[in-house]
């Protein structure tokens, strides 16, 4: 089961990530990663930003839906891109949303990963307003749940049915709309719950606490310890993770938050020339204070937690650096 720590006040946003200039001398390489205010777009931009001092320059295309950013990373259509370990075993036995994905079981075997992190928490978000105060309460009720061709949606609705015994479609209406969406869906009063995946200290949730209060509801503690939670919680890129109530301004749940963690790592293809990634890789890890300065979260960024959740092999030029530079490589996703 993936070790996620206790997290304390203090995750937040720390500014605005900006993408290292192009220049029209250096080769340009396709990165796509999630939408801004997303952890997972400011690692990926934090990655580009390194990798770019290193003359690899990465174009980078954000608010992307994850699940099709790796497909085109296997398929070599893109060199970079932010992913999610639960994926791959999707693809790889060209399941769900790959299920009619011609030759998804070879793109699968073209992925390759540079570097995992800690991302953060899902978090179910309510409205004071809304009259929910506890899980039982969403029966009947409309619930954001994520995008419709990503990943996230089917946690969500997993995490629920586990917790409440509450199906989709029966007792609740999930909706599935991108992630702007699902927040102003929230703010309008449209849905009265959001499932959403951020940083723990996000300040796209800390806004609910600005104008009024809300409510980050909590998996109950009998429930911790079912096999089914178990399991979700055992699932590639996922962990139990806890954090204070009173980190978030206006949130009403008072005590400490159990919530399902989530990890991502930055991956790559087999294709792109090692040298490439070599120079990309180095450049993020010597300039790990500047990556640190970015954004709060990624503080936990660090070598012991380079692997976090990776269950692809390293691309060799990746690995080239870390056995240079001393770090401790699981065997497992040796090349």
């Amino acid at each position: 089961m993936l070790n996620i720590h206790k997290i304390t006040a203090g995750f937040a946003l720390a500014g605005t990530l900006l993408i290292a200039p192009l220049t029209s001398s250096a080769e340009i390489y396709k990165g796509e990663t999630a939408g801004a205010g997303d952890p997972v777009h400011a690692m990926f931009v934090a990655f580009a930003n390194q990798a770019g001092k290193a003359d690899v320059e990465i174009q980078v295309n954000a608010g992307q839906t994850l699940t099709k950013s790796m497909l085109k990373g296997g398929k070599g259509e893109i060199d970079f891109f932010s992913t999610v370990p639960s994926l791959v075993g999707l693809m790889a036995g060209q399941k769900r949303m790959y299920e009619n994905v011609e030759g998804a079981p070879e793109y699968a075997k073209n992925l390759r990963s540079i570097l995992g992190f800690k991302a953060g928490a899902y978090h179910p978000v309510t409205l004071a307003s809304s009259g929910i105060e506890s899980w039982e309460d969403i029966k009947g009720k409309t619930v954001f749940t994520g995008p419709p061709a990503g990943s996230a949606s089917a946690t969500s609705e997993a995490l629920i049915k586990i917790i409440t015994g509450y199906e989709s479609g029966t007792d609740y209406t999930a909706v599935r709309l991108s992630w702007g969406e699902g927040y102003a869906a929230l703010a309008d009063g449209k849905v009265d719950m959001m499932v959403r995946p951020a940083e723990v200290g996000s300040s796209n949730i800390e806004r609910f606490g600005l104008s009024g209060e809300f409510r980050v509801l909590s998996i109950p503690g009998e429930v911790v310890g079912s096999d089914a939670m178990q399991a979700l919680f055992g699932r590639p890129g996922r962990g139990m993770l806890e954090f204070e109530g009173d980190l978030y301004k206006g949130q009403l749940t008072e005590g400490t938050i159990t919530a399902l963690g989530f990890t991502q790592f930055v991956g790559t293809h087999a294709g792109v020339a090692d040298d490439v990634v070599y120079k990309a890789t180095k450049s993020f890890w010597e300039n790990l204070d500047e990556v640190h300065a970015t954004a709060f979260f990624l503080k936990a960024v660090t070598p012991e937690t380079a692997f976090t959740s990776v269950n692809v092999p390293l691309h060799p030029g990746a690995l080239k650096y870390y056995q240079e530079a001393g770090f401790e490589i699981p065997a497992d996703i040796m090349p």
